[in-house]
């Protein structure tokens, strides 16, 4: 009876494999979040104080703890049946947490870090506390308390930091939560009394390969509301109109660029993969640079709409090229975990962007945005002129 009980939990092969609306509900916060991230790193890098890295470093740990809640979040709607009353549990009460932690975000190192902190804990504690019991009999049990005693580790470090009252201990001991969690996600959490194998990791190709691609469409709506409700406050004709048309082509670059083939793909590549795992592994690590790439942008945006004229800070082109290359990093990567191969034209736009950033400083902030715009704009036409008259590619991902 038990088993039986715990086997109704999993996900049945005859399910729609296709996102719900159970899914689309739980994305509604991380729009929330994102924007409060964008708007921590744009005063991290506005303040009249010099600006110093540990600042952004902050605000990393702050945007990859909301980011692992989202993927960790996605494999267990992937591996459980989202009809059950425990996930649909498990999915809402991480959606109310995450909205806790966005609340937190503008002071997550400061006044209200036992907020983001404990509530992140509490997020990942608890959903393993319902599984575990949940699964009792069945083989995922073991996987789900090893999943449990990372998560228990990495809680030490992330509760024992809110202790040091806005301290640069704080920021070692929540980046190494950080890295004990984000290890954990790319090894799949291995125990010993776990091994892992396909069976003990299975992955429903169309339903998580579209979640990512859901979130990767979450991300660049954020842009689009950052960018839009600068502009409704100036509402002005030249350099402000100019730099919100600007933001606007780039949204769509990134869109074009990202769905170009290896996002088109990305399902029938899980499907053919030879580990299914270790391509999800490198999808996961690839959206995630690419999502911080576009929080870079949104923030960038930002500053060149305000102040499209006058001397362009280096902090500025930090986020106005800096989120460009990250975005062409991760999918590079994308691209590799579906095709073996990477395409030159990312690369070289990726150095090109790179390269001319120390002497960008010599422009105003909307040459700087155009600049970064017609890289992207040349990336997009690359594809398209060396997919003319080809047959599409299959998906290949590496062995």
């Amino acid at each position: 009876m038990t088993t039986s009980r715990a086997a109704a939990v999993m996900r049945k092969p005859g399910q729609p494999q296709r996102p719900t609306f159970l899914d689309l509900f739980f994305d509604l916060v991380f729009v929330f979040a994102l924007t409060r991230v964008s708007q921590r790193l744009l005063t991290d890098i506005t303040s009249q104080r010099r600006v110093v890295l540990t600042e952004v470093g902050q605000t990393l740990v702050v945007l990859l703890a909301l980011l692992i809640v989202w993927f960790v979040t996605a494999w267990v709607t992937d591996l459980y049946d989202p009809t059950r009353p425990e996930i649909q549990l498990v999915v809402v009460g991480t959606m109310f947490g995450a909205l806790v932690m966005a609340v937190a975000v503008p002071e997550a190192f400061g006044a209200r870090a036992l907020g983001f902190a404990g509530v992140y804990v509490a997020i990942h504690i608890g959903r393993q506390l319902v599984l575990v019991p949940a699964l009792r009999g069945h083989k995922a049990q073991r996987r789900s308390a090893g999943v449990l005693l990372w998560f228990a580790v990495s809680a030490v470090p992330w509760i024992v930091g809110t202790t040091f009252p806005e301290s640069p201990t704080r920021g070692v001991l929540w980046t190494l939560a950080i890295a004990i969690d984000l290890a954990g996600a790319m090894l799949l959490w291995p125990t010993p009394w776990v091994r892992r194998t396909a069976s003990q990791w299975p992955v429903v190709a169309e339903y998580l390969s579209e979640r990512y691609r859901q979130f990767l469409v979450i991300a660049l709506g954020e842009l689009i509301l950052v960018t839009g409700i600068t502009y409704s406050t100036k509402y002005l004709p030249g350099g402000h109109a100019a730099a919100f048309g600007v933001a606007f082509a780039t949204t769509a670059l990134l869109w074009r660029i990202y769905m170009y083939r290896a996002g088109d793909l990305l399902p029938d590549a899980i499907a053919v993969a030879p580990d299914p795992r270790q391509l999800v592994r490198r999808a996961i690590l690839a959206h995630l640079l690419m999502v911080i790439g576009i929080v870079a942008v949104a923030v960038g945006y930002e500053l060149v709409i305000e102040h499209p004229f006058g001397r362009t800070d280096s902090a500025w082109i930090g986020v106005i090229l800096g989120g460009p290359v990250l975005f062409l990093a991760g999918r590079a990567l994308f691209e590799y975990a579906v095709f073996a191969r990477v395409s030159r034209s990312r690369l070289i736009g990726a150095l090109v962007l790179a390269g001319i950033s120390p002497a960008m400083i010599l422009l105003p902030p909307l040459a700087v945005a155009i600049t970064a715009a017609v890289v992207l704009a040349g990336i997009a036409t690359s594809d398209g002129l060396r997919a003319k008259g080809r047959p599409p590619e299959p998906p290949s991902p590496p062995r």
